[in-house]
């Protein structure tokens, strides 16, 4: 997750996100840097514009909530009919038993 976290940083401050340069945070965080990491993080990321990635997520994460209080709005209703039905189910029942 350094890598990650390295990548962003690097990105946010304007530097060019390179095996070297992610190798060096991870370094400067005081963990010792994995080469393979640092190149597979660098190679992930080749062509992604970070800030439009971070952008969208955000869009994203709005949007799901926005939608979070009309889905528990019905899932609420669902719950109070079937809440509903078994107690009728339930006094029908009973109803039976006393004839």
């Amino acid at each position: 997750m350094e890598y990650i976290y390295a990548a962003l940083l690097l990105d946010a401050v304007g530097k060019e996100v390179t095996e070297d340069s992610i190798k060096s945070v991870v370094k400067a965080a005081g963990k010792e840097p994995d080469e393979a990491m640092a190149k597979s993080v660098v190679s992930a990321l080749k062509g992604v514009n970070i800030k439009d990635v971070i952008k969208n997520a955000q869009a994203v994460q709005a949007t799901a909530q926005a939608a979070a209080p009309q889905a528990a709005k019905q899932e609420e209703k669902k719950s109070e009919a079937e809440e509903k039905k078994s107690e009728e189910a339930a006094a029908s029942g009973l109803a039976s038993l006393f004839g």
